[in-house]
């Protein structure tokens, strides 16, 4: 169905092919996943396929792509549309109407399908995408989640041949994500649809695939086999790879269930560890978490440095660091105030009874919240459920309708930008929102003169979260990951004392995400507050010390995260559901648990 040829792709500027040579074929009716590090050149093989590159993205392509028997090269991508459908990283990009079941009905009218048809295929796509509630509504109130499966969904409607899906569960919870996906399925096994999908996070999808298609490094040669030879090799695998590799299991699980049958001796060993007292001793080092279970314990907030006043700065820049790149009530160019120490031990957020309506809907009810310097908590929640409308509260970019909102002693809405900006610093769902500049250099630049930080500041944020990008490189260059990092970088260069972050691993590799950790646990360590609303139970597990899950717009779970996510099956990590009852979340510890018994294993 899919054949590539000896193909290489080339964009004009470039030291070297962005993919190289690629000599594969895909049969019909399977789902391949492709998978590599963050800028290997995923999305370019994505949009050979559809004729998006080299025909929209410009650039050389060496080689031969053919689809269904159809040259990419002679035929334009309107040309393969009844062939190949595609959905982007970005769902906005992706969508031409306002409302979603016009949306869903436009790919059909493209093609002169008769209404009947037409009326039929959107039902059927309303009811297995979930989207019936949201018939109406226009796209541009839907949360990111429900745009990613709209646009999902106006690609169904056609009924392609071949799928192309770059990131498709990135946007969303885990249980949209398995809906997602068994549609994916059914769409193979049933219709025989040829599904290419490009996808990070691996421990949701990995298990679902027939085939696996690995891009190991940049310019290297793509790698095709089923999924467990190619994860063998893999240099990305989700955490029960990683911990089949540690327990030293053969073959090597791909799913919970998988590696539950496998886990008995490891579940015994752990269990001999925590019973003399080594495994909560090494939990507790491992994480910063103390307590027999792995319960997460809130840093001890130190007493709060005195906040400098911000340094001038053009105030476009300002607000867009401050809101995600959203407007906000209040004037962007108000007279900063000086500011002025908090109070030792006060907290770094509070929202009481906070109550927020848009339009007609109330979005957010009676939502207590306090968030203590030093603490990292993560918001979860199915989409729609209110996240990101709590962030936008936080940062000023919404009123409260009800309640009162604080940070740093301030209400955020009623305090002009430059006040606010060292106070607090918001990392959005889509980065393009805070990338101004033609190159990362001149954003490190501007970045740092924002913040008045030494020149120099935000570009070493660059080289450690996102090494190997050269100054030069214009931002809209860079993959979906890299422009998130970017961001990120951007944002931390103020070092504002509360750090959001909305979605903050969508598109970034297991790698990318390690280096993310590493960077808020050092920043929570120097007492920032992070508040990061996701859908990654990877990254909750990983770096949070509280859990905090909203439901139609409600706070229904708030308290330690070995705690709530143990205790819930759709925000559970892998290694959780592997090794229960035991409160293990993560490998990193559960292989220091292993070290920390051997030597007492080795005494008589």
């Amino acid at each position: 169905m899919i054949r590539f040829d000896q193909v290489s792709v080339t964009y004009e500027g470039a030291a070297r092919p962005s993919l190289c040579d690629a000599d594969f074929t895909l049969p019909e009716g399977e789902l391949t996943l492709l998978v590599g590090p963050s800028g290997v050149g995923k999305s370019t093989l994505l949009g050979a396929v559809s004729g998006l590159v080299p025909h929209f993205t410009g650039g050389t392509l060496r080689g031969r792509v053919t689809v269904a028997g159809r040259d990419t090269r002679t035929h334009l991508p309107r040309e393969l549309a009844d062939v190949v459908g595609t959905v982007g990283q970005d769902p906005r990009a992706h969508f031409v109407t306002d409302v979603v079941e016009d949306e869903l009905a436009y790919g059909m009218e493209s093609l002169g399908l008769p209404p009947a048809v037409m009326r039929r295929r959107v039902e059927e796509t309303l009811d297995l995408l979930g989207l019936n509630e949201l018939r109406d509504r226009p796209i541009a109130t839907l949360s990111g989640g429900q745009q990613q499966r709209v646009a999902i969904g106006s690609v169904l409607t056609t009924h392609p041949k071949v799928l192309v899906l770059d990131e498709p569960t990135s946007a969303l919870d885990p249980a949209a994500a398995e809906e997602v996906l068994a549609v994916l399925q059914r769409l193979v096994h049933d219709l025989g649809t040829t599904v290419l999908m490009a996808e990070h996070r691996l421990e949701r999808v990995v298990q679902y695939a027939d085939r696996v298609l690995l891009l190991p490094s940049p310019g290297a040669a793509p790698v095709l086999g089923t999924p467990s030879e190619v994860m063998a090799v893999s240099p990305v695998h989700p955490p029960v790879v990683s911990l089949g590799r540690l327990a030293g299991w053969t073959p090597l699980p791909l799913s919970v269930r998988d590696a539950r049958r496998e886990s008995a001796p490891l579940r015994a060993r752990l269990s001999t560890a925590a019973s003399r007292g080594s495994g909560a001793a090494s939990r507790g080092t491992v994480e910063g978490r103390g307590g027999e279970k792995l319960r997460a314990a809130a840093p001890t907030a130190p007493a709060p440095a005195p906040v400098p006043a911000p340094a001038p700065a053009p105030a476009r820049r300002l607000l867009a660091r401050l809101t995600g790149g959203r407007s906000r009530p209040g004037r962007a160019t108000a007279t900063p105030t000086p500011g002025t120490p908090d109070a030792p031990g006060a907290p770094a957020a509070t929202t009481t009874a906070l109550g927020i309506r848009r339009a007609r809907a109330e979005v957010l009810h009676d939502v207590d919240l306090t968030v203590a310097p030093g603490e990292t908590i993560a918001l979860m929640g199915r989409n729609g459920a209110g996240k990101s409308t709590l962030l936008a509260a936080l940062t000023g970019t919404l009123a409260p309708t009800t309640g009162q909102v604080s940070v740093g002693g301030r209400a955020p809405h009623r305090t002009p930008p430059p006040e606010m900006v060292r106070r607090v610093g918001l990392v959005p769902q889509e980065p393009r929102d805070l990338l101004y500049a033609d190159t990362v250099a001149a954003e490190c630049a501007a970045a740092d003169a924002d913040a008045g930080a030494a020149p120099g500041t935000c570009r070493a944020l660059v080289a450690t979260l996102l090494p190997d990008v050269p100054d030069a490189t214009h931002p809209r260059d860079l993959s979906e990951g890299q422009r998130l990092t970017l961001a990120l970088a951007l944002v931390l260069t103020a070092r504002p004392a509360l750090l959001l972050l909305d979605e903050p691993t969508r598109g970034l590799d297991y790698a990318a995400k390690a280096r993310l950790v590493e960077t808020l646990r050092a920043l929570a360590a120097d007492g920032h507050a992070i508040v990061l609303a996701t859908h990654d139970v990877e990254l909750a597990a990983e770096l949070a010390h509280r859990v905090v899950i909203l439901a139609g717009g409600e706070i229904v779970a708030d308290g330690p995260t070995a705690e709530v996510v143990v205790s819930s099956p759709a925000f559970a990590p892998q290694v959780a559901k592997i090794l229960a009852p035991g409160h293990w979340l993560t490998v990193s510890q559960v292989a220091a648990a292993l070290t920390a018994t051997e030597p007492t294993e080795a005494t008589p």
